[in-house]
């Protein structure tokens, strides 16, 4: 979850076959970080050290997370990705195998939220990653400076993780960034959202699909999903009013009525004070607008891109809406 969708694509290209080397546990800050696992988490520290010293760290792993930025695609490309006939189809297929799974969660419109996040993340499942988490996260802890506070917690968050849950740390896989199972949850989303839905005593995102959808609907309902209510509305914008509206921030910095009140049309059950936003994205022929509610801005939590948000409702709603 901590990168984009199109990196989760594009993992399926990178191969394995760069040089590795073992990640050297001599050095200070290894042994600093046995240090603190073992007083702050009582690990034993010969066993880290062993286990640690299996972990290889990979050229590959930093040339994708160095890679510099793509172009940044229009909306109208970036939808394409995902709202085609063979996603739409996985995603069909999914929700006529798992319709208990789904209804369990209790809500339609947070349950076709679910099945937007696996098709985007993952395919449904189809493109999980394919390193060694514990490789992508000593990596990056290690020997990637820019962000080497960060993947350190996630290499924290990783080994009390596989200690809770019983997870073997040497064949647990995931993305270059250390993001697991079908949902990409990181190591600290996965110890705080993830839940134990089929009651089995653990929590599995890589293979219990009950785990996999109640734990992508906690999370959502964690950062604050309100029941039932609308994501996101089609709205109409004149060229002359558009100065007029604060928008490229991802924030709800309007109300139904202040949008109104500046030009925008739209129609929606959602009351005049409902917090909202004017999203602009860039279609085939020209400006595209939307308006957000509460619950779009909570699928921003999952990813920080308007962009990932509308394509994940759009492709919820067109998988709950098609047929085989």
């Amino acid at each position: 979850m901590t990168q984009p969708p199109t990196a989760t694509a594009l993992l399926a290209c990178i191969t394995l076959s760069s040089p590795a080397l073992a990640v050297d546990t001599s050095r200070s800050e290894v042994r600093e970080f046995i240090a603190e696992m073992q007083r702050d988490y009582e690990f034993d520290p010969d066993a880290l050290t062993r286990l640690l010293s299996k972990a290889e760290t990979k050229q590959n792993i930093l040339d994708a997370i160095s890679r510099p930025a793509e172009r940044v695609v229009p909306w109208h490309e970036y939808r394409l990705q995902f709202l085609n006939p063979q996603r739409i189809q996985y995603g069909v297929r999914f929700r006529d195998e798992h319709p208990e799974r789904l209804k369990a969660i209790g809500d339609a419109q947070l349950a076709n939220t679910v099945l937007g996040i696996l098709g985007v993340e993952t395919s449904y499942g189809r493109i999980t990653g394919r390193f060694r988490v514990i490789d992508a996260l000593t990596t990056l802890a290690f020997d990637y400076p820019p962000r080497g506070e960060f993947f350190r917690s996630e290499l924290q968050q990783f080994l009390l993780l596989t200690r809770e849950e019983a997870v073997d740390p040497l064949t647990a896989l995931g993305s270059y960034a250390g993001a697991m199972g079908s949902p990409q949850f990181i190591s600290s989303s996965y110890r705080k959202y993830a839940i134990d839905a089929d009651d089995d005593g653990r929590r599995d995102l890589w293979s219990s699909w009950d785990d996999i959808v109640g734990s992508v609907a906690n999370y959502l309902r964690a950062f604050g999903w309100r029941q039932n209510e609308e994501v996101v509305v089609e709205a109409a914008v004149a060229a002359e009013d558009i100065d007029r509206f604060s928008a490229g921030r991802i924030e709800l910095n309007e109300t139904v009525q202040s949008l109104r009140t500046k030009g925008a049309r739209f129609e929606t059950r959602m009351p005049d004070d409902a917090p909202a936003m004017l999203v602009i994205a860039q279609g085939k022929d020209g400006p595209v607008y939307r308006v957000g509610f509460n619950n779009f801005y909570v699928i921003t939590r999952y990813n920080r891109s308007t962009m990932y948000s509308m394509a994940v409702h759009d492709l919820g709603e067109a998988v709950a809406g098609a047929s085989r």
